[in-house]
C-alpha cells in the first residue's frame, strides 16, 4: 500500500511512527503534523495513560516500570493494530528507554522513531509556559536521566527540537523515503 502526503511525494507503505522524547521536545505538535502529512491516524499515548499514573505524575513522582508496563502494552496494542490494518499510525510517546521502544516494536516490528531533543532550558521554558498538561517541570531532570538515545539496530533518526514542528516532518519524511528504500529497494 502506498501513502501519498499532501504533497503528493509517496512514502512505500504506510508506516508505523512514533515521535519520542521527553516533555516539553514538540512530540504532540510533531506527531500530529506527520500524521496529517502522511494521510495516516494519530494518537498520543498520554491519553492511554490510566487515571493512577497521571495522578502519580501530576503529584511530581515519576512513573516505575511496573507503572509503565500497561501503559506501553496499550501503546504497543494501538501501533500493532495499525499495521495489521495496513493504515499505519502516528504516536506521540516518551519511550525514553530501548527496552520500552522494544515493547512497542513487539507488536509493530517495522515501527520507526523520531526522537525529539532540546536543550534543557528551552525544555523547562516550554514544559512551565503550557497549560492544562499534568507533567510537572520538577520531573524533567528524572526524564533527561532516563532517555536512552536511539541505538543500533532501532530504525530512525535523532532531530534537536528547537526547530520548528513543519521542519521536524521534513526530516522524517526524507528519514521515512530513505528507510524505505533502503529496505525496499523494489519501490
Amino acid at each position: 500500500m502506498t501513502v501519498v502526503e499532501s504533497t503528493q511525494h509517496p512514502v512505500s507503505r504506510a508506516p508505523c511512527v512514533v515521535v519520542m522524547g521527553v516533555s516539553g521536545t514538540g512530540k504532540t505538535t510533531t506527531a500530529r503534523l506527520l500524521a496529517l502529512r502522511l494521510g495516516v491516524p494519530f494518537a498520543d499515548a498520554d491519553d492511554l495513560h490510566p487515571r493512577a499514573n497521571i495522578d502519580k505524575m501530576a503529584s511530581g513522582l515519576p512513573l516505575d516500570d511496573s507503572d509503565r508496563e500497561p501503559w506501553l502494552a496499550e501503546v504497543g496494542e494501538w501501533l500493532r493494530a495499525r499495521a495489521a490494518e495496513g493504515t499505519g499510525g502516528v504516536m506521540a510517546c516518551s519511550a525514553l528507554k530501548r527496552r520500552y521502544r522494544d515493547l512497542l516494536r513487539a507488536g509493530a516490528p517495522g515501527t520507526y522513531f523520531l526522537l525529539l531533543t532540546a536543550d534543557r532550558a528551552e525544555l523547562l521554558a516550554r514544559i512551565t509556559g503550557r497549560t492544562g498538561h499534568f507533567m510537572p517541570a520538577a520531573l524533567l531532570d528524572s526524564q533527561l536521566a532516563a532517555l536512552e538515545p536511539l541505538q543500533p539496530g532501532e530504525h530512525g533518526v535523532a532531530l534537536h527540537g528547537s526547530r520548528n514542528a513543519r521542519h521536524a516532518v521534513e526530516v522524517a519524511i526524507r528519514s521515512l523515503r530513505e528507510h524505505a528504500a533502503e529496505y525496499r529497494p523494489d519501490l
